[in-house]
């Protein structure tokens, strides 16, 4: 194998177009070709069911699958340190693709093992104690909320801020929370248990004139809604790459402004991002890179490369008018077609995620049987974002998320299960 064929063109994107696609999907709009080529990913040609778990997993794309197989047959060739010196040039754009599908430089992102490692590294580099609040919205994810209930043991005071009455958050009462001094605030774009979409923008806008560092975790949302750190006005965001970005698992970003950077000090100090300079002294890198380690699966990071180019390609406003569409016909039928459904979306959701619950069956249960008809979908247990779900009676949904890949043939599929 030459490694030279992998440095021309950093991410270059090669896709395979098929002659023929074998699919019953009906795909409309702006991404009609691109949905068909997406469709046609390793697991969705060598498999009859229908994926609806793109915010658990996304199917990768053929293109993203092979620059990571290429890279570890490379380094089995040559040896990893090899293999990686002689990707240097492609690993570097990936920092310049990450930050160009947020609005950000290059400089400013991190590449992590997932968001959790991400967000936790960014509270942590805050060095909290005793006399800090933190103010968090309730749709914290739940790796999210047990550091910050963690931080709680040593002094940190947390304030939870309440939902309005239609599940949406009050940007009223966020706003009182923030008039009192507070030492980070932490929102969530879109959360794990519904398809709500918050207003992070607005939540952006009250931070920053309440001078608020403001965390967003962006897990659900980069890759199927636009995400402009920008425009958003949050410090930092996190988000994982398995998920509506379609890159492999184990990979992920963090974003943290200049600004904030200044007054961040990772607790555990790697040599990647930092250098050791006197005997009893160190360096930190100007850049995000100070969060990073020096181990890392670079097959995996060009995998994400390839990912986040085709995300740009493919263009975010398509992909969330296509996901969006579904999710909205799906919630439609769900309760025409399907009797005792309720769907746990507050309205006006609007992300590529539906959460329903059938009356007097467990959501285990229902998942269960639409394993059966075909259709993978997961089951998102009030555990696993108490803050959010506790309030709205929710033991457990069921939860079923749309990506390109996805067309209405996988809507019928669902409703036929439930049916049966």
């Amino acid at each position: 194998m030459d490694p030279s064929r992998y440095t021309s063109d950093p991410l270059e994107v090669k896709r395979p177009i098929p002659e023929t696609a074998e699919s019953g999907a009906v795909i409309v709009g702006p991404i009609a070709v691109e949905a068909e080529r997406a469709r046609l990913t390793h697991g969705a040609a060598a498999s009859a069911r229908h994926h609806l778990n793109a915010a658990g997993s996304a199917l990768p794309t053929a293109t993203t699958l092979r620059a990571v197989t290429e890279h570890l047959e490379l380094e089995a060739e040559i040896g990893g340190y090899e293999a990686g010196a002689s990707a240097r040039d492609r690993l570097e754009a990936v920092y310049t693709a990450a930050g160009e599908l947020i609005g950000a430089p290059a400089a400013d992102i991190a590449l992590v093992e997932s968001a959790t490692v991400g967000w936790r590294r960014a509270v942590d580099a805050m060095r909290l104690g005793p006399g800090d609040r933190v103010v968090a919205c309730r749709t914290t994810y739940v790796s999210s909320a047990l550091q910050l209930l963690e931080l709680e043991r040593t002094g940190v005071t947390v304030d939870v801020v309440a939902d309005d009455s239609d599940g949406q958050l009050d940007l009223a009462a966020l706003e009182a929370a923030l008039s009192e001094p507070a030492a980070l605030l932490t929102g969530t774009h879109v959360p794990t248990s519904s398809g709500r979409v918050e207003p992070a923008a607005a939540v952006g806008a009250l931070a920053n004139t309440a001078g608020v560092p403001y965390l967003l975790d962006a897990t659900q949302s980069v890759g199927q809604l636009p995400t402009d750190v920008g425009e958003i006005g949050c410090d930092a965001l996190v988000t994982t790459g398995r998920k509506f970005l379609r890159a492999p698992r184990g990979t992920g970003i963090l974003y943290v402004s200049d600004e904030l950077l200044d007054r961040l000090r990772p607790t555990c100090p790697d040599v990647r991002g930092a250098l050791w300079s006197g005997e009893h002294d160190f360096e930190l890198a100007d850049s995000a890179r100070r969060f990073e380690t020096w181990e890392a699966a670079h097959a995996l990071r060009l995998g994400l490369g390839v990912a986040l180019t085709e995300a740009r390609e493919t263009g975010v406003e398509a992909i969330a008018e296509h996901v969006s569409r579904l999710s909205a016909l799906l919630r439609a039928r769900l309760v025409e077609e399907v009797a005792g459904v309720r769907i746990a979306d507050p309205p006006g959701s609007a992300s590529g995620i539906v959460t329903f619950v059938i009356e007097g069956e467990e959501p285990q249960r229902t998942q269960e049987r639409l394993a059966q008809g075909g259709c993978d979908t997961v089951v998102v247990p009030a555990s696993h974002g108490l803050w959010e779900m506790a309030p709205r009676g929710l033991a457990g949904i069921v939860r079923a998320s749309f990506h390109v890949y996805n067309g209405e043939d996988d809507i019928d599929a669902v409703i036929a299960a439930l049916r049966a």
